[in-house]
């Protein structure tokens, strides 16, 4: 910002969603990095689950280059599912997600989630091999003691080391 020729410029959204305009929600979007160094965006929640779809490294907005939307993770049944975050250690990508419900202090259900995959585009499978786009997700953290609800993580990675950065809420303090 202290440059002279800094200049931001308001290129409108890169993804929008109404009901019964498009099958996903516009929500919780991260951008994540593939082999080749082209950025990705991530989104979604709820509707019928994870998308994404590769971005523009010079605009940010979606590239022309690939056009289609990729679905990562859904549950058939339950549409329960956010916050995707993703990261690459050790030659696969992570797909981090939320399952259940957030945002309702102690009586909060959510559970971080995890699958790997080789592509930044999947399939992301869980531990067992099943793919997250068929409801499969390996659980990270859930509920416990006074911990109520952890979920919509983030992964902070810093001199090789890994940390996971999430909320929750705490049942000793009424859910605060």
């Amino acid at each position: 910002p202290q440059d002279e020729n800094y200049a931001w410029q308001d290129h409108g959204p890169v993804v929008e969603s109404e009901p019964d305009a498009v099958d996903f929600n516009a929500i919780d979007p991260n951008v994540a990095i593939d082999t080749s160094g082209y950025p990705w965006l991530v989104w979604g929640s709820y509707w019928s689950g994870i998308k994404m779809r590769r971005l523009d490294a010079a605009t940010g907005l979606f590239s022309g280059d690939d056009e289609r939307i990729y679905s990562l993770a859904e549950r058939s049944g339950v549409t329960a599912v956010e916050a995707p975050f993703i990261i690459r250690h050790e030659g696969f990508f992570y797909l981090f997600v939320s399952f259940d419900i957030c945002c309702r202090g102690v009586d909060s259900t959510y559970k971080i989630m995890v699958g790997r995959a080789t592509d930044i585009t999947g399939p992301y499978v869980d531990y067992a091999g099943v793919s997250m786009a068929q409801g499969g997700g390996t659980l990270v953290l859930a509920s416990y003691g006074r911990i109520r609800g952890p979920g919509h993580n983030a992964v902070l990675s810093s001199n090789n080391r890994h940390y996971l950065v999430h909320h929750f809420y705490d049942a000793a303090t009424a859910g605060r």
